[in-house]
């Protein structure tokens, strides 16, 4: 059995059959409740998320009958064996009981931090193995064929987080192994994906520049500052401005200097407006 929440809402029977409640709002509740898996999730919560702010005075009673349909849908469409419970009744809510390898959310999250403790651990090697597994994993926005109300679509964005810190981690390891030419088509597609995000403009101008394309690496700046300047009315960190000033004064030595270094994801600026 697994759920996958990262793309299209889908679950996988014990057989290997995709299926998915033709009900909205029962996708709705069972996502949220798989957004926290063995945690008990209010009543209430749940009809923030189904009916907003206004909901009706039958809420408790409707979120009570699409919860039994749930329960009945796993059991007649062979998601889960007979013998096992899987939607638990426990005050003032409910849990969904699962291993942490039957939702995708999970193996995501799971995959991110042992990528990002291998990479602190000097592994970059592996930490790359693990954080591709981790992106392997999207396969679209999550939850994009169901509602969401303002509480999955909370936990959505946080998704959507998670995926920008795997693919700066992954391209952290992959040029501590030397790979950062190797990276500009991806970059450059990511620039254009997350145009406010300073820290992957930062790594194509630095990949351009090592790979002898000063002049992109100077164009690549420039429309960060137009988007910057047009979008927020800011201007690019100063670490950026830094990185520009190093493209703009290579070093005179006739010995190839290092790698210049943007600096790690853990620290990188991304633009937002306030």
């Amino acid at each position: 059995m697994r759920f996958n929440l990262i793309g299209p809402f889908e679950i996988i029977t014990d057989e290997g059959r995709s299926y998915l409640p033709s009900t909205p709002k029962v996708c709705q509740s069972l996502a949220l409740l798989l957004t926290r898996p063995n945690e008990t999730v209010s009543s209430d919560l749940l009809i923030r998320e189904i009916w907003g702010e206004a909901p009706p005075k039958s809420a408790l009673t409707t979120l009570q009958t699409y919860i039994y349909h749930a329960r009945k849908l796993f059991v007649s469409e062979g998601v889960m064996a007979p013998e096992r419970t899987l939607l638990v009744t426990r005050a003032p809510g409910y849990v969904i009981q699962v291993d942490d390898d039957e939702v995708d959310v999970k193996i995501f999250e799971n995959l991110i931090t042992r990528g990002q403790t291998a990479l602190h651990s000097g592994e970059p090697e592996r930490a790359v193995g693990l954080l591709r597994q981790a992106l392997a994993l999207w396969r679209g926005p999550a939850l994009s064929n169901i509602p969401a109300g303002d509480v999955l679509t909370g936990r959505i964005v946080h998704l959507e987080e998670l995926r920008i810190r795997a693919l700066q981690l992954r391209i952290e390891a992959e040029t501590q192994l030397g790979r950062q030419r190797d990276a500009i088509p991806e970059l450059s597609v990511l620039v254009n994906e997350y145009p406010l995000n300073e820290w992957f403009h930062g790594q194509l101008i630095s990949a351009l520049n090592q790979s002898g394309r000063r002049a992109e690496a100077l164009q690549a700046y420039r429309t960060l500052h137009r988007i910057l300047d047009r979008e927020l009315g800011l201007e690019p960190s100063p670490e950026l401005q830094r990185l520009q000033l190093a493209v703009l004064n290579p070093p005179s030595s006739p010995h190839p200097s290092p790698a210049r270094r943007v600096p790690s994801p853990h620290g990188h600026r991304t633009a937002t407006a306030v």
